[in-house]
């Protein structure tokens, strides 16, 4: 079984509710847009162009939320995997400014679509990035000040120890920087909740459909085993799971995987007594941990990112030993679900967005990052596709390189650049 597989048996799939799977697509259609990617990046950008009247299809491979959309950690945040000072020096510092408004759109957008469509996804907002060390405690101070002074940030507060220690159970973190804007949901409702939505606005969904090969042209054709599509503008939002679709995509990204565990039922009050007020929590480390509660009481622990791109022997036992340098006194708690999967990221962590010729978009590179802003960039697609790109046009100011090493030895070279990280989130 590949970690990309096992998205078919966690926490996530077993707490949601049944839903019938759609249709494969048969014969040949034709739409407006063709959306590849049945995550939340696609799904918003079919929901957002279906409420604009476009005749939208969305082809998924697998089955809705199959890959990260679906089963990852689930933390809404703002902001980007690079940092937003790494944002500024890329795009420049106007630019930079207009991409920073974004995320913050991204948060406030979630919870529009929530309450427009009334998506049950556990939506609860409150969210801390918590600090090892005292250069990250600097670190986060600093970030805390620049958010109110150069973006109007205000729904940040930093924390010293003893505050931190009074909403987390733990003497693992020395300060915290407390976001009530940020928060986290139920991975897995949200993206399906989406595709409700956006069938329900007039898009047509098909699983089950790989798109095999596009025909470039002022009509493109996607073609799948069964059918093929055809479109005027075309939007892909399949990240990793592109698998070589579009090579000059694929070189720019590579997947990593994250592990997940989730442990028994806690009960409300040994569950509430760990987070206080249903936090969110993300310790700023390069490699990070990242947990938060769920709403039947467990607690969801995920980090240890694999480079290699392989699943390591252990995963369960090596993600435990992480919850329990956080909370020790979950010694005695049992494991009931222990999954992972693959996120997309770029050599520079920066999201990559950009067009293929006049009609084909693309949105890949959230770096783990993605849960706020691939919603928020499935409106930008659909934006652009009507006309206004301003925003997303901001995004192409972002330069991209190839990873090194080509596609069969880039991966050795990230494993060995990522030693340095790992070193350094030690010291």
């Amino acid at each position: 079984m590949t970690l990309g597989e096992k998205n078919i048996h966690n926490y996530y799939t077993e707490s949601a509710p049944a839903v019938p799977r759609r249709a494969a697509l048969q014969g040949e259609q034709s739409f407006d847009v063709a959306v590849v990617g049945g995550g939340i990046a696609g799904c918003s950008t079919a929901l957002h162009l279906a409420e604009r009247g476009y005749k939208v299809a969305l082809l998924e491979s697998r089955c809705i939320g199959f890959g990260a959309s679906g089963r990852s950690g689930a933390q809404l945040i703002f902001g980007y995997a690079c940092g937003q000072h790494r944002i500024e020096k890329l795009a420049g510092r106007d630019a930079g400014r207009v991409l920073w408004q974004v995320t913050a759109d991204g948060l406030d957008l979630v919870r529009e679509v929530v309450n427009r469509h009334g998506i049950d996804c556990e939506l609860s907002w409150g969210q801390l990035h918590v600090a090892v060390k005292e250069r990250q405690r600097r670190d986060l101070e600093e970030e805390c000040e620049s958010l109110a002074r150069d973006y109007g940030y205000r729904s940040v507060r930093f924390l010293e120890r003893p505050e931190v220690e009074s909403l987390l159970a733990t003497k693992r973190y020395c300060a915290a920087l407390h976001d009530a804007n940020s928060g986290h949901c139920h991975p897995l409702k949200y993206v399906r909740g989406l595709a409700g939505a956006a069938e329900r606005s007039g898009a047509t969904l098909f699983e089950s459909t790989p798109v095999t090969r596009i025909e470039r042209g002022p009509v493109a054709t996607l073609h799948t085993p069964q059918g093929r599509v055809r479109a005027k503008f075309v939007a892909l939002a399949g990240n990793t799971y592109l698998e070589g679709l579009v090579r000059e995509l694929q070189r720019k990204i590579m997947a990593v995987g994250t592990y997940i565990v989730a442990t028994e039922p806690l009960g409300r009050e040994r569950a509430e007594s760990l987070i206080r007020d249903n936090l969110a929590v993300a310790d700023v480390n390069f490699v990070l941990d990242y947990f938060r509660l769920s709403r039947d009481h467990r607690l969801l622990f995920g980090g240890r990112v694999s480079y290699s791109g392989l699943d390591p022997l252990g995963t369960e036992r090596a993600t435990r030993a992480r919850m329990l340098k956080v909370f020790p006194q979950l010694a005695d708690v049992r494991i009931d679900y222990a999954w992972g999967g693959y996120v997309d990221i770029t050599v520079n962590r920066a999201p990559h967005f950009g067009r293929l010729g006049s009609n084909v978009y693309f949105l890949q590179g959230f770096s783990g990052h993605g849960m706020a802003l691939t919603g928020v960039a499935g409106k930008l697609v659909a934006d652009a596709i009507a006309g206004q790109a301003e925003r997303f046009d901001l995004f192409e100011r972002i330069p991209h390189m190839d990873f090194p090493g080509g596609m069969a030895l880039r991966r050795p070279a990230l494993v060995l650049g990522m030693l340095w990280y790992r070193m350094r989130d030690l010291l």
